[in-house]
């Protein structure tokens, strides 16, 4: 089971703090640093000192880690165009020397388009589907040759699809509940598919559905990597766990149920669990970024546990 760190940043951080966090999860073992794609906060909180942009963010980081991959769950589909998202993906990704992966999606926070005026169209998922298609396209597309995309939503005319990325192919991450249209899209683009902040349960039929859809397309099932993102709060004892619960404004129960709460014991119970249902990576989310004990214990008494 890989662990993977998953920051929130919009609740709250500098790139300093970002930058910090993305450190130890490199000396702590982790294979990944990944943020969200937000403007806007979220919940009681301020948001202070406000949002940061997410691939700027990564562009940052790509020159000051070595060894963990950096990516986005999950970047919105409505905050950039295709042609540009594909440049900016393929730049960083050079810059970081093949350690980028890109979680697309079609976007859902209404809210903070209207915050910093941000379209906000209706048909997102036929978009994402347009964008997916552009974005692969360009990448694919050998040095020399051009690249040309006829859509209801974006046209591109003998592109150069220029820059190419440090990794022939970038891997792309889908993610969602929808039980039809997300699994076809899954089984056409992705190399991994992320079930976020679901049961065990409710990830394995996701998980089933993604492996059909998948070999509909003539692909095996197996070409997937299937993941999890869920809240972690883990503590030494009863106690520890309470605390780091309400930092973070959460209940310890509630917590407990719909997250990865308790002590390294019980966590390292419940992601056998989500590993029994089919899923070979975990995103933790970490909402307390000053926290760095947290992210020690976890690489030392969970991380260490799962081999």
């Amino acid at each position: 089971m890989d662990l993977r760190i998953f920051t929130e940043p919009q609740q709250g951080a500098t790139y300093d703090t970002l930058l910090t966090v993305a450190k130890a999860t490199e000396d702590l073992g982790f294979d990944a640093f990944f943020r969200s794609d937000h403007y806007l906060h979220m919940g009681s909180v301020d948001g202070l000192p406000g949002p940061s942009d997410a691939w700027i963010t990564l562009a940052g980081l790509a020159r000051e880690t070595r060894r963990i991959r950096l990516g986005t769950l999950m970047t919105a589909a409505t905050f950039r165009l295709p042609g540009v998202l594909a440049i900016q993906v393929a730049q960083v990704d050079q810059m970081s020397g093949g350690r980028v992966e890109l979680g697309l999606g079609a976007g859902w926070f209404e809210e903070e388009h209207r915050a910093y005026g941000i379209p906000f169209p209706k048909e997102k998922f036929s978009r994402l589907e347009e964008q997916l298609a552009i974005v692969t396209g360009l990448w694919r597309t050998p040095v020399g040759e051009t690249f040309g995309y006829d859509g209801a939503h974006y046209q591109l005319v003998d592109s150069p699809a220029l820059p190419k990325p440090a990794q022939s192919r970038v891997p792309v991450l889908i993610g969602g509940q929808g039980t039809t249209r997300t699994p076809r899209l899954a089984a056409q683009y992705a190399d991994e598919f992320n079930m976020p902040f679901a049961s065990a349960e409710d990830s394995e039929r996701q998980f089933g559905r993604v492996r059909e859809a998948a070999e509909a397309a003539g692909r095996k099932g197996d070409d997937l990597v299937y993941s999890n993102a869920l809240v972690a709060c883990v503590g030494k004892d009863d106690a520890e766990v309470a605390r780091r619960a309400a930092a973070i404004g959460r209940e310890v129960e509630e917590v407990k149920e719909n997250g990865l709460a308790g002590t390294p014991a019980e966590v390292v119970d419940k992601i056998g669990r989500y590993a029994e249902a089919g899923a070979s990576r975990m995103y933790l989310q970490m909402l307390d970024l000053a926290d760095l004990d947290h992210l020690e214990m976890i690489s030392s008494q969970v991380q260490a546990q799962l081999g």
